[in-house]
């Protein structure tokens, strides 16, 4: 089992959200709902490590990390 970090932000037009795995460039996803872009992408990254695989691409490592960082706006 590995940990991938995954980014899920709003769609810029209200329409949903975005998801997608800064270690797997190309493993995105989408949903009506944050918690539904979440089980997609979750659902994709097997996917989209099987397919690096079946063509012979290096599955990239899980290196990414994220933290919030408080500042005065």
């Amino acid at each position: 089992m590995t940990d991938y970090l995954v980014i899920i932000e709003p769609a810029a037009d209200g329409s949903g959200f975005g998801a997608y795995v800064p270690d797997l460039p190309g493993c995105v996803a989408t949903g009506r709902t944050a918690d539904e872009a979440k089980e997609r992408i979750a659902d994709s990254i097997p996917l989209h490590i099987a397919s690096l695989r079946a063509h012979g691409e290096p599955v990239p490592p899980s290196a990414a990390v994220a933290e919030r960082v408080t500042v005065a706006a």
